[in-house]
């Protein structure tokens, strides 16, 4: 199983520099993700949008990426089961809220078994947590 944070998404529906190696990886891949990834994708987008980096046909396309690919990925919906994991992420390493869940649902994914699954994220901090709690890491 391979677990794909938001961070990892995004280069899926805003071109970047690593795009091409990101949707590479997604090919031949079932995404699994958290049922919010969607909203975090969705803040990005808009972020570049307001900063200039988007004009309004980037953006449209942008979005209307991220409605497509969103219904071709799997979802991690169990939300009390994450939010138990959040907290002890929260405890054990320096992340932020939304990383927490992240990475929270990742474990959920693999029931709390990560030896042997991938992990894929382009934030460090949220790579290392991964990391420690056993997941194989993957970035480009």
């Amino acid at each position: 199983m391979r677990y794909w944070d938001a961070s990892a998404l995004v280069p899926l529906v805003v071109a970047e520099e690593t795009s091409s190696a990101w949707r590479r990886a997604a090919a031949d891949d079932v995404i699994v993700t958290w049922c919010l990834s969607a909203i975090e994708i969705a803040s990005a987008v808009e972020r570049r949008a307001r900063e200039g980096a988007l004009d309004g046909s980037g953006r449209s396309e942008a979005l209307a990426n991220l409605t497509q690919l969103a219904q071709a990925w799997s979802e991690v919906t169990a939300v009390p089961a994450v939010r138990d994991r959040a907290y002890r992420l929260l405890g054990t390493h320096a992340l932020r809220a939304a990383d927490s869940l992240q990475l929270a649902a990742a474990l959920v994914a693999v029931s709390d078994r990560p030896s042997g699954h991938d992990f894929l994220s382009t934030d460090a901090r949220l790579r290392h947590a991964a990391s420690r709690e056993g997941f194989r890491v993957v970035s480009f």
